[in-house]
């Protein structure tokens, strides 16, 4: 893991000169992997290290928290990703009433150059930085021009037509196409969590199913998914996924119930972590007239998914 700073303070004087690139980085998609790999590039052609910049919370989430967006990533995948782009550093900048009264101009002169003596700068089109998200890059690149540092504008990327960004990428898992979603991040859309408490879970898992916990992130549209569990980091598992409300039982409340296909025993208890990735969308929800009619189509299901996966296998 690549060293991370949670504040300005904890940044080593003698870090810089270095490349950087600003950015909330929500589910670091191909986009994002341009711009930082493309400082990391730089930075080593000048022999100086490069470092992503990132805030927590999410600057809408402590703005905006009604109108905020659920995340792709929270921040300890955020950083795990983000140390795969080749930077060598980050930096998490708490963002409180503090940092969001912070002018442009202060930001570069205090955080970028005071602190970071940044030397080339790399960021998106659609960059905004400072109080109210005032400056973008046409003043980035006028603070460059009277501080000492380059600023290099990357295009949007495009993938199948389709341009790259963190809201693109929700709006296709928020409509469930997580084929789609999966094209924009350059890997499978997945989340982390914990099996829910309270549904008779002992020490052992001794049946092939698994709830999720409530998760503050983003999910897919309500439906059924073919999907990959991996348990503590280690036992990875075929499965299918319902999320939803299960409306063919009345009162069954939301859920994400996960079948597991090749399953096996293993331990679980309340705090194992769980990795759960979409790998494809097989129906929406429905409402069965009987549960005998949801079971044959649940056959339908798992047998749609096995055959995704041998499909998956074969070389």
């Amino acid at each position: 893991m690549i060293p991370v700073f949670h504040s300005v303070a904890e940044v080593p004087q003698e870090f810089g000169p270095c490349v950087a690139a600003i950015g909330n980085f929500d589910g670091v998609h191909l986009g994002h992997r341009q711009i930082l790999s493309s400082a990391a590039a730089e930075a080593k052609t000048r022999g100086i290290r490069s470092i992503a910049i990132t805030f927590n919370p999410h600057p809408a989430q402590f703005l905006y928290p009604s109108e905020a967006p659920r995340l792709l990533t929270f921040l300890p995948q955020r950083l795990e990703l983000l140390a795969t782009t080749g930077v060598d550093a980050v930096l998490v900048l708490p963002f409180d009433s503090a940092l969001s009264h912070v002018s442009a101009r202060d930001f570069v002169s205090e955080i970028l150059v005071g602190a970071l003596r940044v030397k080339g700068m790399h960021e998106g089109g659609s960059f905004r930085f400072g109080h109210g998200a005032k400056a973008g890059v046409d003043e980035l690149r006028t603070f460059g021009e009277e501080f000492g540092f380059g600023v290099e504008v990357h295009p949007a990327v495009q993938v199948h037509g389709m341009e790259v960004s963190s809201s693109a990428v929700r709006a296709q898992i928020a409509a469930g196409d997580v084929r789609r979603a999966r094209w924009m991040l350059g890997r499978v859309f997945g989340v982390y969590s914990t099996p829910a408490r309270g549904r008779g879970i002992g020490t052992r898992l001794l049946v092939p199913t698994v709830n999720l916990a409530p998760y503050d992130g983003l999910l897919p549209e309500f439906g059924v998914y073919v999907t990959r569990l991996t348990v503590s980091g280690q036992r990875c598992f075929q499965a299918v996924t319902n999320v939803g409300t299960r409306p063919t039982f009345e009162g069954a409340g939301f859920s994400v119930e996960t079948h597991i296909l090749d399953f096996d025993a293993f331990d679980l208890d309340d705090s194992t972590p769980l990795h759960l990735e979409f790998l494809f969308r097989l129906r929406g929800e429905m409402t069965w007239p009987s549960p005998e009619a949801l079971k044959t189509q649940i056959f339908k299901d798992v047998a749609r998914a096995k055959r995704y996966f041998q499909l998956l296998e074969k070389p």
